[in-house]
This record gives C-alpha cells, sequence and structure tokens, in this order.
C-alpha cells in the first residue's frame, strides 16, 4: 500500500511549480529583508522593520496562517473548505465565551472545539451527503454568523462588561521577553544601520512580548508537515485528496480520513479565531475576523498546498496588515518603492524568458510606481485601508499560473464508486 500510495501521491505533472524547500523559504526571506532594508534606507521610513512592526506582523499572521493551516488539512484530503471564515467565527465566540468566565487556556480549548464543531457540519454535508464543498462552505460561513449573533445576544447582553455584540474583557495569556537579547536589539534597531538593524528589529520582535499562544501555533506549522508528510497516517490522508478510488481499493477507509481532515481542519481554523478573540484585541467583538478566513485560504494558494509556503504567504499577509494599522500612509507609500523595484526585477525574467509583452507590461507599471512614489509624499487613506486585500489579489494572481492542488480536490465521491 505504502508504494503504490507514495507514488501517486508523490508524482507532480510536468511543468509543476517545485516545492518551496527550507533552504528555499530562508533564501526568499534573506533576499526581501535586503529589499526591505534598501527600500527604508531610501524612503526614511523606518517603521517598516521596527520591532513593533515585527511584533505586531506576527500577532496578525497568526490568525491567517491557522485558518491557512486548516485548509491545507482539508484540502489535502480532497475536500475544498470555503467555511474557514465561519469556523474562525465560531472559535471567536467560544474562545470568549469559555475565556471570561474560566481562563484564557480554556477559552482556547473551547474555541478550538467550537471551529472543530464548524467543520464537523462542513464533513457531514460534503463526505456524507456529497453536496457541492462551495455550496456547504458558504452556508457553513452564514449559520455561523447567525448562530453567534443569536448566542450573544442571551449570553454577553445581560453580563458587566459585555454587550450583544461583544464579550467582557478577557483575562490575557502570559507573554514572554528575553531578557538582555530583546533590549539589545532594540538598541541596534534605533541605530538605523542597512541590513543590520533590520536583521535586529525582526529578532526583537520575535523575542519581545512574545504570547505563548504565538509559540503553540508557529509549532503547529511544522508539526502539520510531518504529520502529512512523514507518517503512514498522513500518506492516507493524502493519498484520499489525489486518488481516493485508488486509495480505497488499497485498504484505506476514506470516508474516515476526509472526516478527521475536516474536522482537524476546523479545530485549527477555531483556534486563529479564539487568537483573535484571546490574544490580539482580549474580547470578542462581532465581525472581527475581517475576512481572515478567506485570506488565510489564499496563502494556502499561494504556498502551492504546503506548510511552508502557507506560512511565509501569512507573514507577507500579516506584515501588510500591520503596515497598514502603524505609520499607516507612510509605510505603505514606502511599500509603493518596493513593488516597483519588485518589478523591475519581474521585467528582467521575462526578458531573459523572451517573453516581451509581459515584460513591457511590467515595465509600464514599474514606471508607474516609480513616478506615483516620486510626485506624492504619501498615499490617499483609501488605498492604506485596502491595501492587505490588495496584496492578496496581486499575489493570487502572480502565483496562479504554477500551481498544483491535490488531483481529488472538491470532486464528489462515493464508497465502491471504484468497483
Amino acid at each position: 500500500m505504502s508504494t503504490s500510495t507514495a507514488s501517486a501521491t508523490s508524482a507532480a505533472p510536468k511543468g509543476g511549480r517545485r516545492k518551496l524547500t527550507l533552504p528555499w523559504i530562508l533564501l526568499i526571506i534573506a533576499g526581501g529583508l535586503v529589499l526591505i532594508s534598501l527600500v527604508r534606507t531610501i524612503s526614511g521610513a523606518n517603521d517598516l522593520t521596527s520591532i513593533g512592526q515585527v511584533s505586531g506582523a506576527l500577532q496578525l499572521a497568526v490568525p491567517i496562517a491557522m485558518a491557512g493551516l486548516g485548509g491545507l488539512w482539508a484540502e489535502r484530503a480532497g475536500v475544498v473548505n470555503i467555511g474557514l471564515e465561519g469556523m474562525m467565527i465560531l472559535g471567536t465566540w467560544f474562545g470568549a465565551w469559555a475565556g471570561y468566565q474560566w481562563g484564557p487556556w480554556t477559552g482556547v480549548l473551547m474555541g478550538i472545539v467550537g471551529g472543530a464543531l464548524g467543520g464537523l457540519l462542513h464533513a457531514i454535508i460534503t463526505v456524507t451527503f456529497n453536496v457541492n464543498h462551495i455550496v456547504s462552505g458558504v452556508a457553513v460561513n452564514i449559520l455561523a454568523i447567525g448562530f453567534t449573533q443569536y448566542l450573544s445576544n442571551f449570553t454577553f447582553d445581560k453580563v458587566p462588561g459585555g454587550s450583544s455584540k461583544q464579550s467582557p474583557r478577557i483575562e490575557p495569556i502570559t507573554e514572554i521577553t528575553v531578557p538582555g537579547l530583546a533590549d539589545w536589539m532594540a538598541t541596534l534597531q534605533a541605530k538605523h544601520w542597512f541590513l543590520v538593524s533590520d536583521l535586529a528589529g525582526v529578532l526583537g520582535g520575535l523575542v519581545t512580548n512574545l504570547s505563548l499562544l504565538t509559540v503553540v501555533a508557529i509549532l503547529l506549522i511544522p508539526a502539520t508537515w510531518w504529520v502529512l508528510w512523514r507518517t503512514a497516517f498522513g500518506l492516507r490522508l493524502r493519498s484520499c485528496g489525489e486518488n481516493p478510488i485508488a486509495a480505497e481499493s488499497l485498504g484505506v477507509n476514506v470516508y474516515k480520513y476526509k472526516y478527521i481532515a475536516v474536522i482537524v481542519s476546523g479545530a485549527m481554523a477555531g483556534l486563529g479565531g479564539a487568537f483573535l478573540a484571546i490574544v490580539s484585541t482580549g474580547i470578542y467583538q462581532e465581525g472581527q475576523t475581517g475576512g481572515r478566513g478567506y485570506i488565510g485560504l489564499a496563502a494556502m494558494i499561494f504556498g502551492n498546498w504546503m506548510p511552508g509556503g502557507m506560512a511565509l504567504g501569512s507573514g507577507l499577509f500579516g506584515f501588510t496588515y500591520s503596515l497598514k494599522l502603524r505609520g499607516g500612509a507612510e509605510n505603505v507609500h514606502a511599500m509603493l518603492l518596493l513593488l516597483a523595484i519588485l518589478l523591475v526585477a519581474v521585467v528582467v525574467w521575462q526578458l531573459y524568458k523572451r517573453k516581451h509583452v509581459q515584460a513591457a507590461i511590467a515595465a509600464a507599471c514599474a514606471a508607474g510606481l516609480f513616478v506615483w512614489y516620486a510626485l506624492v509624499d504619501a498615499v490617499p487613506s483609501q488605498f492604506v485601508e485596502a491595501a492587505p486585500y490588495v496584496t492578496t489579489l496581486l499575489v493570487l494572481a502572480l502565483s496562479a499560473q504554477r500551481l498544483r492542488m491535490p488531483k481529488a480536490d472538491g470532486m464528489p465521491y462515493r464508497k465502491g464508486q471504484g468497483k
């Protein structure tokens, strides 16, 4: 079983995108840091790589990464999970409901349970009743909004500090700061040296006021990689997303693995929702997910259904969100220069591949961005607000041509249909 399934799941089609291995991810991060350092030096936007910016980006990236990780679990088993947003909403409500009464860690556990219940509902609808996965996901999102609004009306409304749209404040989870190292990184970052200060800002953001739940969430990314790509369980689960008929012929209980994957998917999204309520804001608020479930799905697609690439995409979206919140117009203005430089690199690459039309389009866009950057000192506030969503669209548009999803992702399956 192992050999046959391995060959079915590991074979990639010709022209598929090369997997983002750890050395490649580190190389991309290093190259991005050098480029951002260059942009910071030219523009004078020193907050781009400050400790506060990096710490904020990490906190904003975690819920997106958890939603992306949830999407990865489901889609590797062949179930499209558009319902991640609804499962995150359930995680925020259940996390806050339990968190203000019995403490933050109980809230985290209940947030996971809330998301898992949403995943179970999605699994019943799609796996057992074979309903279209997109329709089911949209239904879960709508039900989650209505369900949490209904519960809030009689759960939080008469509690001190609560209302029909928010919960009482939740006790915070312990944060850790590495003594000595955090102060040293802050000193280096304040000097604004090229690359050195930027590296200090990144490292300082990782060792200053770091929530223990952030550490747990980060560890779940390599844990997911190990489970899905280094265990027999993961091999069977992925085989259900590649060729469930072949997997069934080799003795795999496809329904069981799809159920497990979608429930875990919901639990991951619920954890992301609990993180929003307990760590990010310390309170449940109606509508606080803000589309992060969909952005997590975009991060997973950008990462080519791999944990490392998904983490990279989540970091990118978290960084963009943080730019909007810190320094807003000035930081986003500096990012215009960064985009222009990246487009120049695209021009060179397209010319190397002798794609002259694409090179000309990229050159025109780069020129437009350079002119925009030179003529204005700050971008309009409307563009600042839209920056995270524009980034999502651009990333998906640029990466969509070389993606390779699981072959049976979203396809209907009935037990015994291969007989």
